[in-house]
This record gives structure tokens, C-alpha cells and sequence, in this order.
């Protein structure tokens, strides 16, 4: 399975060796590839550098065992076709972008809607509900 990982999602496994964190490491022991892409690893590196500098390192580790997703070639049709605020329809297009099978997010503001929904190809999930479907 390929996972993107939204930057919520990022920052959490960086600044604490928490739940989110050994989610990351459960989808890498059974074989899965976690994704970003510069936009959401640019904004979890900014909340981090704000507050937790000093977990920076850690935030490198995680990304050297994350694939790095191209979104030059994005589609913004697509973008804009997404029922997502601005700010978050680059995440979920480049899932789609990326055939990824799941995007992970904590952010239940705006992503909590479509949690459990599939959308072009791409399941949407929270932390826990992704964790329920690996550990089935």
C-alpha cells in the first residue's frame, strides 16, 4: 500500500516518538511506502522549526525513509474539482496524483468529512482508522 502522509501527520511522528510515530514505523515493518511531497513537508517543517526545534533531526531521519512525491505535473483541474478548502486540495491531488491508496491526516476540520470515503482511487483516514485497517 502507498500511504501519503499529510504534514500533521509529519510533524506529530517528528516531535514525539508517540502513536503517530509508531504508526509510521507499523506501515514500514509490513512492507508499505509512505509519500509526501514538497508542500506538506515544507509546512511540517515550518510548524517544527516554530515549535519544537529541536526535534530537527529527527524530522530528517523520518524523511530520509519517506519517497519524496513529484506535484510539478499536478493537475489544478483536479485541485480545484476536490471538496476541500485551497489549502488543502494540493494534499489530497497529489495522492492522486501519486496512486496512492490512502491519505493519513489528523485534520478532522477539514479532511473529517471524508474520512471513510473514497476519493479517486484514494481512501481517506485518520491516524486510528488507518491503523484499525492494518491491524485487521
Amino acid at each position: 500500500m502507498q500511504v501519503f502522509l499529510d504534514a500533521n501527520v509529519l510533524f506529530s511522528a517528528a516531535k514525539s516518538d508517540g502513536a503517530i510515530s509508531q504508526l509510521l514505523s507499523l506501515l514500514e515493518r509490513s512492507g508499505h511506502q509512505c509519500w509526501a511531497d514538497s508542500y506538506v513537508i515544507e509546512e511540517a517543517r515550518r510548524n517544527l522549526v516554530a515549535k519544537a526545534p529541536e526535534r530537527m533531526p529527527v524530522f530528517v531521519k523520518l524523511l530520509s525513509r519517506v519517497k519524496a512525491a513529484s506535484t510539478l505535473h499536478v493537475n489544478r483541474t483536479l485541485e480545484d474539482s476536490l471538496p476541500l478548502p485551497s489549502k488543502d486540495r494540493p494534499v489530497l491531488a497529489a495522492a492522486i496524483h501519486q496512486n496512492c491508496d490512502a491519505l493519513v491526516t489528523g485534520d478532522r476540520t477539514h479532511f473529517g468529512a471524508l474520512y471513510g470515503r473514497t476519493i479517486r482511487g484514494v481512501a481517506i483516514h485518520s491516524p486510528r482508522s488507518l491503523a484499525q485497517v492494518l491491524l485487521r
